[in-house]
């Protein structure tokens, strides 16, 4: 449980941190990245070309939503941590925005888990899932070894 809440975790964060790495190295190519992820997804889950053709999108839209979310969270941190004398109530606000921002991620999962269950059965859903974050994880695990670009094979 711990770990699938980490791996959820990381991948939520994981386009925020490739953001970065991408201002920084400027190999990192998002579309390559996305094409990968999508091939690897694909192939992994035994997704047909139709199946992915809804799939994609959807999971896309949601990554967009929770991107956003935790964008403007972390935009309004950033607001008080650049204020040198932050009272007990404004640590109290960011602590309880950090639980807001958790609920609202779970509302996301909750709208578009029946949304994914109309193009995808449980089974592929769950491989999907599975494989996005094994490629991920995948990904980070090479950009920390200095590998950059990498390929999953």
């Amino acid at each position: 449980m711990r770990k699938s809440i980490i791996l959820l975790l990381f991948a939520l964060l994981l386009p925020m941190h490739i953001s970065t790495l991408s201002a920084q190295n400027k190999k990192m190519n998002m579309a390559d990245f996305e094409k990968r992820k999508m091939e690897f997804v694909k192939k992994e889950a035994g997704l047909t070309q139709n199946e992915a053709n809804k799939y994609f999108p959807l999971n896309t839209e949601l990554t967009k939503k929770k991107f956003d979310l935790h964008k403007r969270h972390r935009d309004k941190i950033q607001r008080i941590k650049d204020n040198s004398n932050i009272s007990d109530a404004e640590y109290r606000k960011m602590l309880e925005d950090d639980v807001d921002v958790k609920i609202k991620e779970a509302a996301f999962d909750k709208e578009y888990a029946a949304k994914f269950e109309k193009v995808l059965t449980p089974e592929k859903l769950f491989k999907a899932q599975q494989a996005e974050r094994s490629f991920i994880q995948k990904e980070v695990s090479n950009f920390r070894s200095g590998q950059g670009k990498s390929r999953n094979r």
